[in-house]
């Protein structure tokens, strides 16, 4: 049987920058837009640092990981 965290879909980590919609914060440049996750609750909804209350995946723009990070290999720098 799987346990109640197994089941959840974990869309942010503690640490991890997340940026709010701009539907959330008109006008508002990105920078200001983006805090850290301070901790991810058992409901899946995170609280920040730097910003009261809680909030859920929906308020923030889509995160996207990447498989493989975006900087060049070794061979790609020295050519």
């Amino acid at each position: 049987m799987k346990t109640h965290e197994q089941k959840q879909s974990v869309w942010a980590r503690p640490n991890m920058p997340v940026t709010f919609r701009a539907e959330i914060m008109p006008g508002v440049e990105t920078e200001k837009r983006t805090f850290r996750v301070k901790e991810v609750l058992e409901s899946g909804s995170v609280t920040l640092h730097g910003f009261e209350g809680v909030h859920t995946e929906k308020e923030f723009q889509p995160i996207h990981f990447n498989s493989k990070p975006k900087s060049q290999s070794n061979d790609e720098k020295y050519r």
